[in-house]
């Protein structure tokens, strides 16, 4: 078995990638400087002699450098993260996403450690394939100028680094692009729309939908975003290649909540509230969001164990148990 490090472990996705990776009896450590992350997430792990929390940054290199030269591979997935703070700070948001994964990718280098490096859809931007209605990995990116791209630009910036120090230094890396990945553990505090929504109908809150509600995406279990994140890392294949990690059941927004509101049986109303009204001014959004799996099908024989509504289900059910505890 190896020894992985996960930088951003304590988050909501690396938590759960932990869990997976534990259970398959590698040892963890687990970077975070819990700034979206929480204990809560990894401390029912903390008598597991085979994992280890360390509290720090990606943006601290020594500390990086020394995680690095003591695992097998890595599993970067630290960044800032949620379009509501990524909105309100992206000098940060630039900072720690691209300074932080130069620090990763060095170290990885320096130790020839194989490394798997989380992006993000954001990165597509405005435009789709109209006739295709999914965003492929073959099609060419495009952001506009609204802060609120600074994330996208900056996880791009990740990719290129990825990809330059295979291509051009023999690094071994991996690339996926993650598409609205949700379950338990996650928070809505930063914009993250199904466990806002979810809690607002709980607890009779108003259901606020940002826009008209007629934006589509689709959403995928944080399990099955795991399994093909461990699953790639451990296809040869994989090497070099950039990655849609998603589910194809596309929905709009406006039904998510309707679908909500009738699962739980909850009175609360649903209304709308406009981008600058929830962000600010010269906020910009995305009207289709919907991944092509083709490519990670094919690699690794993906498939989702779970469609939307056993998704919705599972994080009504999550959300009740938080509520009653």
């Amino acid at each position: 078995m190896k020894k992985m490090l996960i930088t951003g472990g304590a988050g909501f996705i690396g938590s759960h990638l932990t869990e997976a990776l534990l259970k398959q009896g590698h040892e963890v450590v687990c970077l975070d400087d819990l700034s979206t992350g929480t204990l809560e997430n990894i401390l029912h792990l903390k008598d597991n002699p085979h994992f280890r929390f360390v509290l720090g940054s990606i943006l601290e290199e020594s500390k990086v450098d020394d995680l690095v030269l003591g695992c097998d591979e890595v599993f970067h997935l630290a960044a800032v993260v949620g379009v509501k703070l990524v909105f309100e700070n992206p000098v940060h948001t630039i900072l720690v996403n691209v300074k932080g994964t130069e620090n990763v990718l060095s170290a990885a280098l320096k130790y020839a450690k194989k490394t798997l490096v989380v992006s993000t859809s954001e990165v597509y931007g405005k435009d789709i394939d109209a006739d295709l209605r999914r965003f492929r990995e073959s099609q060419d990116l495009s952001f506009g100028t609204s802060l609120r791209w600074s994330y996208a630009c900056s996880k791009a910036l990740d990719e290129y680094m990825a990809l330059s120090y295979h291509k051009k230094m023999g690094l071994p890396t991996v690339v996926v692009r993650l598409f609205n990945t949700v379950g338990p553990r996650q928070s809505g505090a930063y914009g993250m729309v199904l466990p806002r929504l979810t809690a607002q109908a709980l607890s009779g809150q108003p259901m606020t939908v940002y826009g008209d509600g007629t934006q589509v995406r689709s959403f995928s279990w944080v399990l099955d975003s795991v399994t093909a994140m461990i699953k790639l890392m451990e296809t040869p294949a994989a090497v070099g290649e950039i990655f849609n990690v998603g589910s194809e059941e596309e929905i709009s927004i406006q039904q998510v909540a309707e679908r909500i509101k009738a699962k739980t049986g909850s009175a609360s109303p649903i209304i709308h509230l406009s981008y600058e009204q929830a962000y600010g001014k010269d906020f910009e959004d995305i009207r289709v969001r919907v991944p092509e799996t083709a490519k990670l099908r094919k690699a690794v024989g993906h498939k989702p164990t779970k469609n939307l509504d056993q998704i919705l289900d599972a994080v009504i059910a999550y959300q009740k148990e938080r509520i009653q505890s």
